[in-house]
């Protein structure tokens, strides 16, 4: 039997907890018991103020309209510019701390804290400089301010695009040099052009409804972007290798990710239009700069506008600033006065919130889970993120993930089995691969409803003793299309499904096809026609590669018949190795996975 439930965003049956557009409101416990320990450990949450005032320490310049604010509720030290020995000094005396992006909050100002800092506030978006898993298990709260810069830097984004096509920068200065080049700057026109905005979240929608307005024709990727919400702004989603085809311009507004990084590199250049300008104010790690170097030389690009740099600032004498072809800004993405005003108010009401026992929606880590939660879930967390991680690769680029499906066997009764950590888990495998959201407990219901994804939880009812907690967990994306069309079950959904076995987390399904492998490192998923040798043909390809094979797995629904081989790898094969694979006769389709 099945039965459908609906998951209610609190910490445990006795803690009130209501929700609302903008918050989260709780009663945190005082204390917080770590899992694993003989001795546990006490951290402090939230201490009760009492009638003292608490003081916040802002260690970066902020607006003057957020500093009232934080003024209003507490003591504030303005101190900038500290060393590290001094930050770790001041911090045992602060409740809060308010951050940019050049101060490091580490473990050691945490642990210098003694247990008095209860948030840290980034006043900007990225959280590269806080420790979060330090702050975490020193019990404080991380929040920051994702929104409020976003008109300001979707306008830069527009001024650069603007400035390269009409060479403005190289102009200025060869006027304020004493010569008069008209024929050397000629720029081209942006109308009528195809600009392709690769990441279509908050800034890059933005930027595509102005581009629209100067009468370009604005394509997008993004592997998470709804089709609907891309349509209503008058925008294609199409995919990776379409974009970087067709675009006259491209803008980059992807967030930087261990799949982002580096995702514009000789391959990617390779595939674009000769004389393509680029535009990036995301972030600089998701172009290889040495590769940009040889595009812009070669003139596969023709102009390139930057914004960020893998390293900020940049060398002196780094050749890409110095290039004649590059215009460059000092990370000004964010850099307007009201940009600057939004951002102070925002994050000073996220840490006012979290210093009242609220919980902002933009809080990117969450209270300790109780320990005996962890200790049973455990392995089913480690099971939930990874077959979301899975799924979500399986989505064909151009393809909106808005409606998912999770369906948990289980011999308990619904009112027995706590799946809130999993559904957080599922939905932060959904959405932390291909965006900078940090997900967990606290924002996780929200995110999805951000980001306009639909997930519901059916629980099927099996025989037999509750003593485990899951039988197994299946997860299915509706309405999309697949790279591994053999992932796509009888239903029309992606599928995968997976089971705990031995404490580990194992894939046991992939559309209708009935795999038993684990889920460690990265997988290779073959459909092939079911024949005699297969695994040593592939074996032996990844074998003359160097590439250690740590499992095979064959699925099949009859002898001879089709089946789905699944392979897992300890290192990531090279594209000619995988492009082997895919030419031997017998297999039909292949996807390479990272998990």
């Amino acid at each position: 039997m099945a039965a459908t439930s609906s998951w209610r965003p609190a910490f445990s049956p006795n803690k009130n907890l209501s929700l609302s557009s903008s918050s989260w409101r709780l009663s945190l416990p005082s204390r917080v018991l770590l899992p694993g320990r003989q001795k546990p450990k006490t951290f402090i949450v939230l201490a009760s103020m009492m009638d003292a005032k608490p003081t916040v320490l802002v260690a970066e310049k902020l607006g003057d309209a957020g500093l009232e604010l934080l003024k209003s509720f507490a003591n504030v030290d303005c101190s900038y510019n500290l060393s590290p020995e001094e930050l770790c000094t001041k911090i045992s005396l602060c409740d809060a701390l308010i951050v940019r992006s050049g101060t490091k909050v580490t473990r050691e100002v945490f642990e210098s804290s003694a247990g008095r800092l209860k948030v840290v506030g980034r006043a900007g978006v990225g959280i590269d400089n806080v420790d979060l898993s330090a702050a975490t298990e020193h019990g404080c709260l991380v929040v920051n301010a994702p929104t409020a810069n976003t008109i300001a830097a979707a306008e830069h984004a527009i001024a650069l695009l603007a400035a390269m096509a009409r060479n403005i920068a190289q102009a200025d200065a060869s006027v304020k040099a004493g010569k008069w080049q008209r024929n050397k700057y000629v720029g081209v026109s942006l109308v009528g052009k195809t600009l392709a905005v690769m990441g279509f979240g908050k800034v890059g929608s933005e930027v595509a409804r102005r581009a629209k307005g100067l009468g370009m024709h604005v394509i997008a990727h993004d592997p998470y972007a709804p089709a609907d919400r891309a349509r209503a702004v008058g925008v294609e989603l199409v995919s990776f290798e379409g974009a970087l085809s067709a675009a006259d311009f491209i803008s980059l507004h992807m967030p930087l990710t261990p799949g982002t990084s580096k995702m514009f590199n000789d391959d990617a250049f390779s595939k674009m239009k000769k004389g393509v300008r680029i535009v990036n104010v995301a972030r600089g790690g998701v172009i290889d700069e040495e590769a940009l170097l040889r595009a812009l030389d070669s003139g596969i690009v023709d102009q390139a506008a930057l914004d960020v740099f893998t390293e900020e600032p940049p060398p002196k004498d780094s050749v890409l600033v110095q290039h004649e072809k590059a215009t460059v800004t000092p990370h000004l993405g964010a850099s307007t006065t009201e940009a600057q005003e939004g951002v102070a108010v925002e994050i000073a009401e996220a840490v006012v919130g979290a210093l009242k026992g609220e919980l902002a929606a933009t809080a990117v880590n969450a209270p300790m889970v109780p320990a005996e939660v962890l200790s049973e879930l455990s392995p089913f967390v480690a099971l939930a993120e990874k077959l979301a991680r899975l799924a979500v690769q399986l989505v064909a680029g151009g393809s909106g993930v808005k409606s998912v499906k999770v369906t948990y066997a289980s011999a308990r009764s619904p009112d027995d089995l706590d799946t809130r950590v999993l559904r957080a888990m599922i939905t932060k495998g959904l959405i932390e691969p291909i965006s900078n959201v940090f997900v967990n407990l606290v924002n996780a219901d929200f995110t999805a409803k951000q980001r306009g994804l639909r997930l519901t939880e059916e629980r099927v009812v099996l025989d037999g003793s509750p003593e485990n907690p899951l039988e197994s967990i299946q997860v299915q994306i509706a309405n999309v299309e697949s790279k591994f069309g053999s992932a796509i079950c009888n239903s029309g959904e992606i599928t995968v499904e997976g089971r705990v076995k031995d404490g580990k987390p194992h894939l046991t399904k992939v559309g209708s096809f009935s795999v038993d492998v684990s889920l460690e490192g990265s997988l290779i998923l073959c459909r092939q026609v079911d024949q005699p040798g297969m695994i040593g043909k592939v074996g032996s390809i990844l074998g003359d590669e160097n590439v250690n094979v740590n499992f095979m797995s064959v699925g099949r629904i009859a002898p001879r018949k089709h089946a789905v081989m699944t392979i897992g790898v300890d290192e990531e094969p090279r594209k000619d190795t995988l492009k082997k694979i895919g030419e031997i006769p017998a297999i039909e389709e292949f996807v390479f996975l990272k998990l």
